[in-house]
């Protein structure tokens, strides 16, 4: 008989887990992502009432309760331990286990510090590698807790069976071999997917997690699985009986594979002896994909079980409804095509054309709002809502203007521009749909807007706000001298920064100081609303800014404590420490055909499958890695309709060849020379010209005989007498965005034209990989061998690298200049740069190629003045020149 070791936990009172336990259930009503109250309550700082609902959950049969202040506006440090602290002087509360929950581990060991008795950390992961593994690992055993284990690595989440088993077993070897940790106190979660979702590779989700469960219980001794039941039948939201027998069957088998534990919504189970048995049969097909046609029957017999029809394309039902409720309808779900019809019979019905708008359409639009404020609605739909209310209202605007007799009450008039220099708005134009469905006046100057215009604009316009948007590194010097001059024009407005570029490190350090009333970071479009509301409001206005002001201030002055903490080596010491090559022994490979190539009119099809559709969900505030993103429980819904809907808009551009994408490139006779700089040989003309690219240098100390990189290390020295080569190039796929995004704002369809400008930036990119490939393979050809998949292209795994100007490697824009000199960019492929060096079109990429297989990428960091002056003279401009380019890596 074998010898039996249960996962012991404890409260206040021992929690002891044997194989003849019953299935332990996690409360995560006090996870502020799986209850919008506890994140409310802990926001509010109302701990009172947020023990409340650990005391419920805990009433209501929870027998440990999982904890995460996981939000970007709380502290979570903080918050995590002033929690535990209240819970466990609540003897009714703290008699069950903790499960510490959170992705940050700083808020894991702080919690674990307070927390008594034996708890669960949930949770650590292969994904960063096996030395973090270990090290979280080894201080959790120290600390006394169980863990759970995720089934993610390097690679990715575990989505099928042998992935799910090899991570297992990888975490185990190491935790139990290495770390020493007790197999007991290991819990597994081997990531629980929906099914019928209608795509094939969905079709196995439940039942390998099942027979992953199996494999772990039979072959990983005394650990525990978990997991979070209610992903499995997401598919199937709005359809509660379904989903209720869809849990049941799932725990059932589940448990009878080895699952003893997990998260589950008591209300939301049926009992699996009372699913009726028709159901159960539908249900335990798409389980266990008994039939390839599974989901389709179970979408249809769900459609009995409700009582009535899924609201389909033919599933007019709602338009019997009321006409409040059909135009709240229509908004809610953003379907236009019923929208002017109900809205001709809310004008004849109203006194006045514009109630219209202040009475049904506002009403349907707080709907939105509330559901967007909730959770409940995310950006896509937003911008959908927002192209129904535009067409409504531009219907309406002939009448209001006609009837003159009174004019709309806005929430506040916000003033909107994409800074000089640079031409990248996505991101405002989110904003400003959002804003804009909250019934805020929205007055947008578009991209490249010179300050002088955004202040007499303002002034004018009489604007309650400003929102500055940019996204290359010289906008965040325009935010500052904009922020100076509202100082000094005593401006008395919020202003809002926003941009990929900006941070709330830069806000507070750089801009807040410059002006006295208020700045604020707002660092995604979701949050816009909230904090125009509390800026513009007048029972908040005042407290809020002060409040801001404080926080920027606390900010600055820890800031400038880490950054004295920071060692940083003079540029000479700097070159001393940099990174070496044995350039006799090192591999160069001369292109196959040097000089300057062009592409012309190139095959977007081409380009399909070498996009990275990540970053396309991060324009649209939806965060998580594709394809995984599809699949989420929170936000996998939208992703996916998001997704078709780009889908079906890149087929336009593909068959209808609406964008045109072209390439320059070259390559050339390349040394280093002076440490720092490359020295290139290029013909213009047929005459033979040198062009010699500056390169920075890391300066923050390094550890551990860690070298100092500048990208100049990666090409051999003059004085080798070896001779190397590098390249530089710029894709674009940007002729015709503007055109068509123009259209779609034509049409009031605020969302094709934000979906236009993000399918061209991906398309741009994916052209950068594209010809990167070829590069490598093909024209210069130094790893003609090379076979790597999309994934693999994503994660840079090639050998070689395509550093540009303006990113962390080189950071500064100023090469771009050289780089459109050697390859005469403008004259042949017609992308252009502004005064602050954005390219134009947007959709473009430009940068280098290194084909040294030791070149790496890395990020320059923080540098010194010594630098700045050095760089300066290198280039042959002024320090301040060189300053105003290098402004953000300065180190204080």
């Amino acid at each position: 008989m074998s010898q039996i070791r249960p996962l012991k936990l404890s409260g206040l009172e021992p929690l002891v887990i044997t194989p003849e336990s019953n299935f332990v259930n996690v409360g995560e009503r006090t996870n502020v992502a799986g209850s919008r109250k506890f994140l409310r309550l802990i926001k509010e700082e109302k701990y009172d009432e947020a023990l409340d609902v650990a005391r419920e959950q805990v009433e209501g049969g929870a027998q440990i309760i999982d904890i995460n202040m996981d939000d970007g506006l709380i502290e979570g440090k903080e918050a995590m331990v002033k929690f535990l602290n209240l819970v466990v002087a609540e003897p009714d509360i703290a008699r069950v286990p903790i499960m510490i929950d959170s992705s940050k581990w700083e808020i894991i060991e702080a919690g674990l510090q307070v927390v008594q008795g034996k708890c669960v950390v949930n949770s650590i992961s292969l994904k960063e590698g096996e030395q973090e593994f270990i090290e979280h690992a080894t201080k959790i055993r120290r600390y006394g807790a169980a863990v759970i284990v995720m089934a993610f690595d390097e690679v990715g989440q575990a989505d099928n069976y042998e992935r799910r088993i090899e991570i297992a077993k990888r975490s185990y070897d190491i935790l139990v071999n290495k770390v020493k940790f007790p197999p007991e106190d290991i819990i597994f979660d081997l990531n629980i997917f929906p099914v019928g979702t209608g795509m094939d590779e969905h079709k196995r989700n439940a039942i390998d997690f099942i027979e992953g469960t199996r494999w772990v219980k039979e072959n990983l001794p005394y650990c525990s699985v978990s997991g979070g039941v209610s992903n499995v039948s997401f598919s199937f939201r709005g359809n509660n009986p379904v989903r209720e027998a869809m849990h049941s069957v799932f725990l059932y088998h589940a448990i009878k594979a080895g699952m003893n534990m997990g998260i589950v919504n008591p209300a939301m189970l049926e009992v699996y002896d009372e699913i009726p048995k028709d159901l159960l049969e539908h249900v335990e097909d798409v389980i266990f994909d008994r039939r390839d046609d599974a989901t389709e029957r179970l979408l249809e017999f769900a459609e009995n079980v409700v009582g009535t029809k899924k609201e389909s394309k033919v599933d007019l039902s709602w338009r019997e409804n009321p006409l409040q409720d059909r135009i709240t309808h229509a908004l809610v779900k953003g379907i236009d095509a019923y929208i002017l019809e109900d809205i001709e019979q809310a004008r004849l019905e109203a006194e006045r054309p514009l109630d219209v708008i202040e009475g049904p359409l506002m009403i349907g639009m707080n709907v939105v709002g509330d559901l967007f404020g909730s959770g409940k609605m995310f950006l896509p739909q937003v911008v959908k809502s927002a192209r129904v209310m535009k067409k409504a209202v531009a219907y309406l605007l002939p009448y209001i203007e006609a009837d003159k007799s009174n004019k709309r009450q806005s929430a506040g008039r916000v003033l909107m521009a994409t800074v000089k220099g640079d031409v990248h708005d996505i991101g405002k134009n989110i904003v400003s749909v959002v804003l804009g469905c909250n019934n805020y006046e929205i007055i947008d100057l578009g991209v490249m807007v010179p300050p002088e215009k955004i202040i007499e604009t303002a002034k004018k316009e009489n604007v309650d706000a400003i929102g500055l948007s940019g996204l290359i590194t010289p906008s965040l010097d325009e935010m500052v001298y904009l922020a100076k001059e509202m100082e000094r024009q005593k401006f008395s407005v919020p202003l809002l920064i926003g941009g990929a570029t900006t941070s709330k490190a830069h806000t507070a350090v750089k801009i807040d100081p410059q002006y006295k009333y208020a700045v604020a970071h707002v660092n995604d479009a979701s949050r816009a609303v909230t904090v125009v509301g509390d800026l513009l409001k007048e029972s908040t206005r005042e407290k809020y800014k002060s409040d801001l002001k404080a926080e920027y201030d606390k900010f600055r002055k820890n800031f400038k404590k880490r950054s004295k903490v920071k060692s940083f080596l003079g540029i000479e010491e700097a070159r001393k420490n940099k990174y070496q090559i044995d350039w006799q022994n090192t591999s160069i490979v001369k292109p196959n055909k040097l000089g300057i190539q062009v592409v012309e009119d190139f095959d977007l099809k081409k380009l399909k499958d070498y996009i990275d559709w990540s970053p396309f969900f991060r324009s649209w505030d939806l965060h998580g890695r594709y394809p995984d993103i599809l699949k989420d429980e929170k936000v996998g819904p939208h992703a996916q309709s998001l997704f078709n809907d780009a889908q079906n808009l890149l087929k336009k551009i593909l068959d209808e060849k609406l964008l045109k994408a072209k390439a320059v490139f070259g390559f050339f006779p390349a040394n280093t020379v002076n440490d720092d700089d490359i020295e290139i040989r290029y013909q213009d003309n047929s005459e033979e010209k040198q062009a010699i690219f500056r390169t920075l240098r890391q300066q923050l100390k390094k550890h551990g005989g860690k070298p100092n990189f500048a990208l100049a290390d990666f090409v051999a020295p003059k004085e080798s007498g070896i001779q190397d080569y590098m390249g530089c190039f710029c894709v674009t796929t940007g002729f015709g965005t503007e055109e068509l995004a123009a259209k779609f704002e034509r049409d009031h369809d605020d969302y094709n034209s934000i979906m236009i400008k993000a399918l061209a930036d991906r398309l741009a990119e994916a052209f950068a990989e594209f010809i990167h490939k070829q590069i490598r393979t093909e024209e210069w050809g130094y790893v003609p061998e090379e076979n790597l998949s999309n994934e693999e292209l994503i994660k840079e795994s090639y050998k070689g690298i395509r550093p540009a100007p303006g990113y962390p490697a080189c950071p500064d824009h100023l090469e771009k200049l050289t780089i459109w000199d050697v390859l005469k960019v403008e004259e042949r492929i017609g992308v252009r740069l502004t005064e602050s060096l954005a390219m134009w079109p947007a959709a473009s990429v430009s940068g280098y190629y290194f084909g040294n297989p030791e070149a790496r990428y890395f990020g320059v960091g923080k540098i010194k003045e010594d630098q700045v002056k050095d760089f300066a003279e290198r280039k042959g401009i002024s320090f301040e020149k060189a300053e105003k380019w290098l402004n953000p890596n300065i180190a204080d």
